[in-house]
C-alpha cells in the first residue's frame, strides 16, 4: 500500500507543477533602474516602476524620457500633481518632447480643463502630425467641449493613421492616449460614425450597439438612418436590425 500511496502523491505533485504558472524570472543584474522601470509598468507594477525611475534619475538627472516615465509611472497611481511635475520638468528639458506635451494635456483633461487640454495638444500636434494617439487625444477633448464637428474630424484622421488607434488598451509607452469621457452613449456614437466614414462596418456596428445599450437618446438616435456616415450600411441587414430593435422603424 505504501509504496502506491507514494506513487499517487508523486503523480498529484506533477499534476500541480503542470497547472501551476510559470513563474516570473528574477531580473537580471545587469538591467539598469530604467529597464527594472519599465518592465515593472509592463506588467503594471507602478508603484515599483515609480521607485525604479526615481532611482535612475539620481543617475541621469537631465534626461526628458526618464522625467515623462516617472510622470506616467506617477499618472498611473492617479498622482496627478506628481505628474504634471515631472511632465512638466520633460518639457523644460526639451521642447520639442511632443510625448511629454501631451501628457501635459492629459493632466488638464483629467481635471476637467479642456480648454488646456486643446492647446497642449495641438503643440503636441504641431511637433508630431502623424501621432494617430494625439489626434485622438485632440477629438476627445474637442467632444469634452461639445465640438463634436472638430472631434469628428480628429477621430478619422487618427484612424486613418491608425486603424486600431481606439482599440488599444495597453497604458505603456512613453504618450497617454485618453480614453475617459462623461457621455459614452455619445461618444461611442461618434466613434460608430468615424468607423462607418472609414468604411470598417463590424466595428461601425459594434460601437452603434454600445451607443443604444448606452441610452443613446436625441436627435443624434433619431437621425441615424438619414446621415451620410452610415449610408453604406442601410442594405445591411445587421445594421437594419439594430435601427429597428432600437428606433422601433424599418430603414429603407
Amino acid at each position: 500500500m505504501l509504496p502506491s500511496l507514494l506513487l499517487t502523491l508523486a503523480l498529484l505533485s506533477q499534476l500541480v507543477d503542470r497547472t501551476r504558472p510559470p513563474a516570473l524570472p528574477p531580473p537580471a543584474s545587469d538591467l539598469t533602474p530604467e529597464k527594472r522601470g519599465d518592465i515593472f509598468m509592463a506588467r503594471k507594477m507602478h508603484r515599483e516602476a515609480t521607485e525604479a525611475y526615481t532611482l535612475a534619475l539620481r543617475a541621469d538627472p537631465k534626461t526628458a524620457a526618464l522625467h515623462n516615465k516617472l510622470g506616467i509611472a506617477f499618472h498611473q497611481q492617479m498622482q496627478l500633481d506628481a505628474a504634471m511635475r515631472f511632465y512638466e520638468r520633460a518639457v523644460r528639458l526639451n521642447k520639442n518632447y511632443s510625448e511629454a506635451i501631451n501628457n501635459v494635456g492629459t493632466i488638464h483633461y483629467a481635471r476637467g480643463g479642456y480648454r488646456r487640454a486643446i492647446s497642449n495638444y495641438r503643440k503636441a500636434l504641431a511637433l508630431a502630425p502623424n501621432s494617430a494617439s494625439i489626434h485622438s487625444n485632440l477629438g476627445t477633448a474637442y467632444f469634452a467641449r461639445k465640438r463634436y464637428k472638430e472631434a469628428s474630424e480628429h477621430y478619422l484622421t487618427a484612424l486613418k493613421l491608425d486603424p486600431e488607434v481606439f482599440e488599444h488598451r495597453s497604458s505603456v509607452g512613453s504618450l497617454l492616449q485618453e480614453r475617459n469621457v462623461q457621455d459614452r452613449a455619445r461618444f461611442h456614437y461618434y466613434l460608430a460614425k468615424t468607423y462607418a466614414a472609414a468604411g470598417h462596418v463590424e466595428r461601425a456596428l459594434a460601437y452603434l450597439r454600445k451607443a443604444f445599450e448606452e441610452g443613446l437618446r436625441g436627435k443624434e438616435k433619431e437621425q441615424i438612418p438619414e446621415e451620410a456616415e452610415f449610408a453604406a450600411l442601410r442594405d445591411n441587414p445587421e445594421f437594419q436590425q439594430l435601427m429597428a430593435a432600437n428606433l422601433h422603424v424599418i430603414t429603407r
